[in-house]
Order: structure tokens, then sequence, then C-alpha cells
């Protein structure tokens, strides 16, 4: 057996939390078969960080194949195309109530980080390896930053994280596992509503995931070939209210932008289309439009609870009939869930499954701690320290928004000047009074 930096490794646990994602199972059996190929033991938690921040050594005990499952080869052969999570997962999220480094230093705040480690350390884990958004990668830095603080000499776990975000709005990697294939399945239900407004000589307004940036929405804007898209990245003073300055989102222009886009399509003979709006466009808008969706702990709205489709759907019809005097249906429909454990392409696959054994290669070739796996260029593997990509003040990870002077906004506003009717013809419009 070659001799590694990481040899002192020997057994590994995989963690993976948050929502679902395409290529999932990919990155969790390339990653185990890596280590297991080279002799040493890996063991999977269920359900993220759900029962490991629950743990204690009398009281809440981790049973094997209840709480994890100390995997073999059978467990994880034939599984790179498998939808869904092996592991399960969930939105455990140890050290939520850490704002800064120095809360770490009170046993309260920190506590469900010491049950983390405390479990990883009797269980005898030399390496964990995290799956994960930007949040899982603040759980991560959070567990170097404990450790960091414990007296000399005690027990070490080397952490390594592999990104994970359908929203690709992750810093520090081109593309996620999961983007390609869940840009792919909305894109095709973008082409079906296209079809369907044809039809019926109606709009469609799309609402789709993508709380902070507008990865998602554009790419299934332009694959699905619709009509205009929004996201956050194309708030300006066009678009907010007036006299305010904190930049809200005004849904008055919102809605008079896409009636805009309606009447011209209207002037160029076609009566339907399509319009993609990222969901974050909810979390922009006044305090007083969304006072009654719920917040999580870190006072981030529900998006889902705003349903930012319908609130447009609604005012955009009654500013189109206040214009035409006329009756235009506007459909809303909500775009997500449904592309989450969709069946993986190839090309997630080979992502998911390089960024697997880059964890690896990493911990036990590279013999790094507090890195993240990236890749760039024809899937070369990098390795990204957790200090470039969190920040140290406020412990959180910057957002990569769409530039916009980049080529890929250009390439999305171009394409909707040159939409055209839907197939070689479409049928005349309908009177609607």
């Amino acid at each position: 057996m070659p001799v590694h930096k990481g040899d002192h490794i020997r057994r590994v646990a995989i963690i993976f939390s948050g929502g679902p994602a395409p290529a999932a199972n990919a990155v969790i059996s390339a990653a185990a078969v890596s280590f297991m190929e080279d002799g040493r033991e890996v063991i999977g938690f269920f359900h993220g960080y759900t029962n490991l921040s629950h743990y204690h050594p009398v009281t809440a005990r981790l049973r094997v194949d209840e709480h994890y499952r100390v995997l073999q080869q059978r467990d994880v052969r034939g599984m790179r195309n498998r939808r869904g999570v092996m592991l399960g997962t969930a939105r455990d999220n140890p050290g939520a109530e850490i704002r800064c480094l120095e809360d770490l230093d009170d046993p309260a705040k920190s506590a469900t980080l010491r049950a983390v480690y405390t479990a990883l350390v009797d269980l005898g884990i030399d390496a964990l390896i995290s799956i994960g958004g930007d949040g899982t990668l603040r759980t991560a830095n959070l567990l170097v930053e404990y450790q960091a603080r414990l007296p000399q000499g005690a027990t070490k776990v080397a952490i390594c994280h592999l990104p994970k975000t359908i929203d690709n709005d992750y810093r520090g990697i081109d593309f996620a596992f999961g983007f390609f294939t869940a840009v792919d399945f909305m894109a095709k239900e973008i082409e079906n509503l296209r079809a369907d407004a044809a039809a019926t000589s109606s709009w469609f307004i799309v609402e789709t995931m993508g709380r902070k940036a507008g990865w998602l929405s554009y790419a299934v804007a332009i694959a699905g070939e619709a009509d205009l898209v929004l996201a956050a990245e194309d708030i300006d003073a066009s678009l907010t209210v007036d006299g305010r300055q904190d930049g809200a989102l005004s849904l008055e222009k919102l809605c008079e932008r896409i009636t805009d886009t309606v009447r011209q399509a209207e002037q160029r003979g076609r009566h339907d289309g399509v319009v993609v709006l990222a969901e974050g466009l909810a979390a922009r808008l006044p305090p007083e439009a969304v006072s009654g969706a719920r917040r999580d702990q870190y006072g981030q709205i529900s998006l889902g609870d705003v349903n930012l489709a319908r609130l447009v759907s609604v005012r955009g019809m009654v500013i189109y009939a206040e214009r035409t005097g006329q009756r235009k249906k506007l459909k809303p429909i909500q775009l997500g869930y449904e592309s989450r454990c969709a069946l993986p392409h190839a090309f997630d696959v080979m992502l998911g499954s390089q960024i697997g054994i880059g964890a690896f290669r990493a911990l036990v070739e590279e013999g790094l701690d507090a890195h993240m796996v990236s890749v760039s260029g024809q899937l070369d593997l990098q390795y990204m320290p957790f200090s470039s990509l969190i920040d140290s003040q406020t412990l959180l990870t910057d957002v990569r928004y769409i530039g916009r002077d980049s080529d890929l906004h250009r390439l999305a506003r171009f394409l909707e000047k040159r939409a055209e009717p839907h197939g070689d013809w479409t049928p005349g419009r309908r009177s609607e009074r």
C-alpha cells in the first residue's frame, strides 16, 4: 500500500445535509469506494446532522443501522445513477446559534457542535466528509474552529467539504452537481407549458428555485425558450419602490415589466408565452408585502409561503386589463421540488463522482484539513481552504451572482428578443372581454 500524508485516517464518516440534489448518490458512493478500496473504513450517518447533534454518551447514544451504517462495497456499488439520497438528509444545523467566533466559547451556544464532535470521537472517526450547501459549509467550518479551541493534545477530526447546491450560487466552483439535471428537468416543463400556452392563448408565470442568485432561473429560461427571465440580479432602479433606501422590489413595477413583455409579443403576433422568475425576488419585496410568511432561525422568509408567481399573476392580469380593456390569463406555477430527485444526467454523475473521489485525494493523498473540493476545466480537482470561502467576521459564505455584464446575462437578453411563435405556427388570438 502506498504511503500517503493522511495514512493516520483509518475511519471516515460521510454526512449529506440540506435539500436533495440529483447525483447525490454518485458523490456518496464514489467517496466511499475510494476509501474502502484503500483498506479504510467508511461510516454513513443517516439524515445529516440530526442524530449527531443530539448525541450524548449516556442518554442518546448512536446505534449502528439505526443512526448510521458501516458501509460495505455492496451498499455503494451500482448507486451512482440512483435517484434520491441513500443516506437520507435533513436540515439540522449544528452551531446555528453561533454568530461570531467568540460565541464558540459559550457552552450553551456551542452545545450542538460539542455533541457532534463528541459523537465523532467516541465512534473513532478520524475524518468527516460533509456534503451540502453554504449552511453545511458553515457548520463544517465551525467544527474546525471549535476544535481549534480544544486543549492541546485533544483528538482532532479532519474536515473535508463537498459543495452541493442546485441553485449553483456557490463561490469556489463553476457548477455544482445536480444543477444541469435540474435545469433540464424544469426546461422540459417549460416546453410543456409553452405548448399549453399556445393552445389556450395565455401566459404562464413560472417561479423556479433560486433564493439568492439567478443561475437556475436563467438556465431554465434559456434552455426552455422562455420569453422573459428575471432574478435578484436584475433588480435596479427601474424595479425598486420609489423613495425607499433599502432597494426593495416593487411588485407593481415587476408586474408592469411583465405586462410590457406580453404587449410587445402581441405586437409581433404572439398571444402566448412563458415568464420565468427566480423565487429569490420574493425576498426583496418590502417587509409589509411578506408579513405573513414564516421565517427560519436566520430571519429568512419561507419563499413558498409568499408564492411570488401567484402574486405576479393576479396583479399582472389587473394591469393588463387596465391598459387594454381586455382579459388575459396569466397562470402561476411553482417549479422546484420535482427536480431535486430527478434521474441524474451523465454530466452530473461524472461531476459528482469526481468530487466524491476528491474527498479521498484531499484527506489522504494531500493530507488536507478544512478544505472544500472543487473542479475546473476538464473536471480537474482543486482544494480550497475554508478561510478563502467564509467571511471570518460573519462566518457566512459569499453568494455568487450572475454579473449584469456577463455573457450569460447577455445571452438570456438576446434570446428574449428573438422569441418567436411556438413551432411553425400558432392559433390566432382568442378574444376575452
